[in-house]
């Protein structure tokens, strides 16, 4: 018997039997084309245009992919334009109101239908430039027009039966040295009142005008002849606005009519800015307090009894506790300027805006205004319906004072006059009831962030 002196082994593979390379995958490829491999560098090159493939596929599949979710999401509606009109020279603004377009032109107004959009009126008197119009509806085709011109002078209009009439330039004078510049213009609802932001060389001021719109149309249907307007004008040729395109129309009535005389507006407050806060002059309490009309209301803050010393003395030490921090900040000292820019609303009857007995509310009537100016801490109302037998203030007293926290940026009163949104520069926007006279939240946004606008929705 023969038996074997150490176990089996295993013997390792020899070279002849490693596979080859090229042999790897040769069941995957197609017998017929087995002898047919592509050479280098044809093998680079059929990679690299697979890889190139590869990757367009995945890109084809990822926008498909976003293509089928955005059609899941709510689409927009798209709006193009119906109709089209003609104008003459280059268009500024436009204001609607009621059934006609009114548009500021660099070469005055005209007025355009909204059903066919047909040009039925312009005025072109004095060749001047609109840059803002604000328009409004008053009934019997009588509309109401404040337009401001290039030079901020503001023109005021009456539009009756498709024709204009000038009114008044509310803030011409004769000395052009003394010439103001409108900065913003409002009109109240319902057309009652106007308001003007004029600015002049080194002072800004607030002017609030009463509009005797009831007298206008009286005026208007006792003489009908002077709104009719004057002849129309002739053929003329213009350059439109839109691809130089030399077009020969025809203008109808032109406006510029001097024999139509209605009712002037009424002056009735001259709002100025608050002057900066300054030491006391007064002796004792007692001084202060007979400077004082009516003890039911906060006023500006004048009435105090900190000297000059005492602001000085506060300043120093305000400067001397943080004076790190204002010179990382860089701050320069600067003199307290006078505010040059205020934002005011018209408000309606309100337990915040109480008038007395001796005056007459009407409903739908703005009874008072509100005014801040930029950098001032107070919300400044006055009341609208004064007794004729008061005369203009130069510079008013407010009725009602609101002192914030912080300067008020900005402010917003809903379309129906009952909530007020003040939005501090503090980042601290505070909604108020008007008709119940409370507010009804407070909302800190977050640190670091200035609030420019603010809108009811």
């Amino acid at each position: 018997v023969y038996i074997r002196k150490h176990p089996l082994e295993i013997p390792p593979p020899s070279e002849k039997d490693w596979l080859k390379d090229d042999e790897e995958d040769f069941f995957l490829q197609d017998p017929d084309r087995k002898r047919d491999a592509l050479p280098q560098p044809f093998r680079m090159i059929n990679k690299l245009v697979m890889l190139v493939f590869e990757n367009a596929m995945e890109i084809i599949e990822r926008r498909e992919m976003l293509r089928e979710a955005q059609k899941l999401k709510v689409q927009p509606t798209k709006c193009f334009p119906t109709a089209e009109f003609q104008v003459t020279g280059r268009a500024n603004c436009l204001a609607v109101s009621g059934k006609y377009i009114f548009v500021g032109l660099s070469v005055g107004l005209s007025a355009f239908k909204v059903s066919d959009c047909k040009e039925v009126c312009a005025w072109d008197a004095v060749k001047t430039e609109i840059c803002a119009i604000r328009a409004l509806d008053l009934g019997n085709e009588c509309h109401v027009l404040l337009a401001v011109d290039e030079m901020g002078l503001v023109w005021l209009f009456c539009f009756h039966k498709e024709s204009f009439v000038l009114i008044k330039i509310l803030n011409e004078v004769e000395d052009i040295s003394r010439r103001s510049t409108c900065v913003e213009v409002v009109l109240s609802p319902g057309g009652d009142y106007a308001g003007v932001l004029l600015q002049g060389n080194t002072k800004a001021w607030l002017e609030i005008y009463r509009l005797p719109k009831d007298s206008w149309l009286k005026e208007m249907e006792k003489s009908p002849g002077a709104a009719a307007g004057l002849a129309c004008r002739e053929r003329r040729s213009s350059w439109t606005s839109v691809g130089d395109i030399f077009l020969l129309q025809e203008s109808p009535v032109s406006a510029n009519k001097a024999d139509a005389k209605l009712s002037l507006p009424v002056l009735l407050l001259k709002v100025k800015p608050p002057k900066p806060i300054t030491g006391s002059s007064f002796k004792s309490p007692l001084d202060a307090l007979k400077k004082v009309d009516d003890d039911s209301m906060l006023g500006l803050g004048y009435n105090h009894l900190i000297k000059d010393s005492q602001w000085e003395q506060q300043e120093a030490i305000f400067r001397s506790t943080y004076r790190d921090y204002l010179e990382a900040e860089g701050e320069r000292e600067s003199k307290e300027e006078i505010p040059r820019h205020a934002t005011f609303h018209f408000l309606l009857p309100s337990w915040i805006l109480q008038v007395g007995p001796e005056m007459k509310v009407q409903p739908g009537v703005p009874a008072g205004i509100s005014v801040h100016w930029d950098g001032s801490h107070n919300f400044c109302l006055y009341l609208l319906n004064r007794p004729l037998k008061e005369k203009v203030d130069s510079d008013p007293k407010p009725d009602v004072v609101w002192p914030c926290a912080a300067p008020i940026a900005c402010s917003a009163v809903s379309s129906c006059s009952r909530y007020l949104a003040l939005a501090c520069e503090d980042a601290t926007i505070t909604i108020w009831d008007k008709h119940l006279g409370y507010p009804l939240s407070v909302t800190a946004i977050l640190e670091e962030r200035l609030i420019r606008s603010i809108y009811f929705l």
